[in-house]
């Protein structure tokens, strides 16, 4: 018998979460993101948090998205060897994030399992991203 409250993942090992506003859908993405993965979202999200208290979550599209009033600027996303955090404007962060992306302006940050999470260099990028517009999804 299989538990249905229990969330399944992709293949990448992403979670299928339901969509969800607010901080209780964005910690049920966290602890369903697997092995050493939670602990990862758990820093990613303690750090925003910390950074920009008044932060806007919800799910969509089994993924955590990050915001203020006007849109999101922040995402992440479980792959199997690593987990992705979007900067939506990244290309007007400083330093820009090292990934590029097919859309125009984002950038990404992926963090595998040996790496640690630089919360300094992540909080700075938050601090940049708050005085940008956000995205409209």
């Amino acid at each position: 018998m299989t538990d249905k409250k229990k969330p399944t993942h992709s293949s990448s090992t992403n979670p299928y979460i339901p969509k969800g506003d607010g901080d209780d859908a964005v910690q049920a993405y966290i602890s369903a993101m697997p092995g050493w993965k939670s602990a990862l979202g758990e820093q990613i999200d303690a750090t925003v948090e910390k950074t920009f208290p008044e932060v806007r979550k919800q799910v969509r599209w089994n993924t955590p998205f990050y915001g203020k009033d006007d849109g999101w600027f922040l995402a992440m996303y479980c792959f199997k060897n690593y987990v992705q955090i979007t900067f939506m404007s990244g290309a007007s962060l400083d330093p820009v994030p090292p990934k590029a992306s097919k859309v125009e302006g984002t950038r990404y940050l992926e963090i595998h399992e040996d790496e640690a999470l630089d919360k300094e260099q992540l909080a700075a990028w938050v601090q940049q991203a708050l005085k940008l517009p956000g995205q409209r999804l």
